[in-house]
């Protein structure tokens, strides 16, 4: 039997790599002779390097950098095995798992560390660049990532705004007039892990700010303050971001790579799949495994579990996937998903649960075996 084991990351307590051992472990209880093959996914948020560096003969390269709160850090990027195309992984230097549940707050957080390391990239020479917008702590538009490249943001007066995503109420003028020119001469691809808009109902304030930290009150300043920071791109860059799928990413990311960079979003997923040719290794198999911390809604809209179905349904092979939550999505089943579970097996905290995660993955997968062998 062979049994594809492809899950991301569960955010903020393990790695895609560890969710796969972890898998493994529970098969390999009930089922010791299956040929178990593991392939760490990422959908663009956490876990692109630990995805695609390996499988592209990569390397990591440590940076000393800014965190989302503006303290230093070491985060890391990858060079692929072509020695010019580098993996910027925004998480690594602007992430939420940076951060302490007090430390979250995306009026303040800002992306300027992961614009230093696509400076790092660029003096490296790399000439092509994908920059993973997911799992981000800010809400800045990308503010603090072109700050770093040597953009301004100007209020009224001529001086800066300062940092985070509730500066942008006081922008009155974008100048790029000393970005870094070589950006000019480098291909940047973003990969979205989400298609959401900058602004709106579905925007990057009103669906992603809660999770870093933001009041209701604060996703409504937030959204107001990125309606306000894509009429001044309108104005001084005469670009529009409004409507664009995925310019809501990471808090406005996707809207400043295209802005800035003249960057091709594509999704993480199918960026990811391609690069792994996982279609190949999913042709042939009897049971494909995967997950991600949480099964809602947005799973559906390019996110890891979703890619991995549609591909495995081509082939007609049952997809089992696992998460720390699980809401009813009728939808999936369509997609291609066979069934979901929790691995949650008794009432507890989300802070126990995160700490136990290994080994509830572990008991869930046993369990879910157990039962297909029966």
């Amino acid at each position: 039997m062979k049994i594809v084991i492809a899950p991301d990351s569960f955010k903020e307590s393990l790695s895609a790599k560890a969710v796969a051992e972890n898998i493994a472990i529970g098969i390999k209880k009930v089922l010791p002779q299956a040929e178990t093959l593991q392939i760490p996914i990422s959908d663009g948020g956490e876990g692109l390097l630990e995805a695609l560096v390996p499988a592209r003969n990569g390397t990591l390269v440590t940076v000393t950098v800014k965190d989302p709160l503006l303290r230093p850090i070491q985060a890391q990027y990858g060079i692929l095995g072509d020695g010019t195309t580098a993996v910027v992984e925004m998480a690594t230097a602007s992430g939420l798992e940076l951060l302490t549940e007090a430390e979250k707050n995306p009026m303040r957080t800002s992306t300027y560390g992961t614009g230093q390391l696509i400076i790092d990239a660029l003096d490296k020479g790399c000439t092509k660049i994908i920059v993973g917008i997911g799992g981000s702590a800010t809400n800045d538009g990308g503010m603090g990532m072109i700050k770093a490249l040597g953009g301004k943001f100007l209020n009224a007066k001529g001086n800066d705004i300062g940092e985070g995503g509730g500066a942008l109420a006081n922008l009155h003028t974008i100048d790029c007039s000393q970005l870094d020119t070589r950006i000019a001469q480098c291909e940047f691809i973003g990969a979205c892990d989400v298609s959401n808009p900058l602004i709106g109902p579905q925007g990057a304030s009103m669906v992603f700010g809660a999770q870093k930290g933001g009041s209701p009150e604060q996703l409504k300043q937030l959204d107001h303050n990125l309606t306000h920071y894509a009429n001044i791109i309108q104005k001084d860059l005469n670009k529009d971001v409004v409507t664009i799928p995925g310019g809501g990413a990471a808090g406005g990311m996707g809207a400043a790579l295209l802005t800035y960079f003249n960057a091709q979003l594509e999704r993480g997923i199918d960026l990811i799949l391609e690069t792994l040719q996982l279609e190949t290794h999913i042709q042939d198999a009897d049971w494909v495994i995967t997950g991600e911390g949480k099964i809602d809604q947005q799973t559906l809209y390019g996110k890891t579990i979703a890619g991995i179905a549609a591909l495995a349904k081509k082939h007609h092979v049952p997809v089992i996937a696992i998460a720390g939550k699980v809401e009813p999505i009728d939808d999936l089943y369509h997609l291609g998903v066979t069934a979901t579970f929790s691995i949650v097996n008794q009432p507890m905290t989300l802070q126990e649960a995160m700490a136990q995660t290994d080994k509830l993955i572990q008991a869930c997968v046993e369990n879910v075996f157990r039962t297909l062998i029966a």
